[in-house]
């Protein structure tokens, strides 16, 4: 049941929970995804698991494996080069838009957002500045008034919100958000033009040095399982070489 009373479907429920700790980070990317595992954490049946899943890999989270699991998704660089692509078509035409066709109550709720993550940012609150920051961009959507480009924002949510969860640097996003949104109410078409260009340029930036930081993180895990596993074979070996008074029989006097 939700706040107003309304009934969630068990699926649903399940679905937004793995999709937010996904976004968040809590699930880390490459992490396995056990139907019956995550049956048994959540306290539900098998089957509104397989319905979550399906519904982030179709919302492009999820990597699907065989059988009853699946991967939290690896995004790549040309992952995030085809996002990127995507992402300043829409939010290139949306701005513009928003800032012609605002109404006072849209000003006021994209108010709201740029206060709330401000504040999240101020206090050291990624999960909440994070979230924030989506809901700027979706009111952004709604302001623009076109409801094609609602259903298109839509399709994309998911990954959108993945790639604008990449920024470390949550106060200078946030006042990326209070420039946009001050042009966006005096109505500057051009300044919000060359503002959302800067924008979609440091998040890009940024996704691509998380994900160069977390290759070199990688390789270097790799290389020192490596190490060890060397360590514990040489140390087997040790323990497996007879001794000089056992390969001779007696000890030389």
């Amino acid at each position: 049941m939700t706040a107003s009373g309304d009934f969630i479907p068990e699926s649903e429920r399940v679905t937004r929970q793995l999709r937010d700790e996904i976004l968040d980070g809590v699930r880390r990317p490459g992490s396995r995804l056990v139907e019956r595992e995550l049956a048994d954490a959540l306290g539900v049946s098998r089957l509104p698991v397989r319905e979550a899943l399906r519904t982030l890999v179709s919302e492009g989270l999820v990597t699907p494996r065989p059988r009853t699991w699946a991967v939290v998704r690896e995004f790549t660089a040309s992952d995030v080069a085809d996002l990127d692509e995507v992402r300043s078509g829409l939010e290139t035409l949306s701005f513009r838009l928003a800032a012609q066709r605002h109404t006072r109550a849209g000003l006021a709720e994209l108010r709201a957002t740029v206060d709330a993550e401000l504040d999240a940012a101020r206090a050291g609150d990624a999960v909440r500045a994070r979230r924030a920051a989506a809901d700027f961009h979706q009111t952004v959507i709604s302001l623009a008034a076109n409801e094609l480009l609602n259903e298109l924002e839509r399709v994309l949510r998911s990954r959108l919100r993945w790639l604008m969860g990449q920024h470390d640097d949550l106060l200078g996003v946030a006042l990326e958000h209070e420039a946009l949104y001050q042009a966006i109410a005096e109505r500057d078409v051009e300044r919000v033009q060359a503002l959302v260009l800067h924008h979609l340029a440091t998040s890009r930036s940024a996704a691509l040095g998380h994900l160069a930081q977390d290759q070199t993180q990688d390789q270097t895990q790799d290389r020192l399982q490596g190490h060890e596993q060397e360590k514990e074979q040489e140390e087997e070996r040790e323990r497996g070489r007879p001794t000089r008074s056992g390969a001779g029989g007696s000890p030389t006097p």
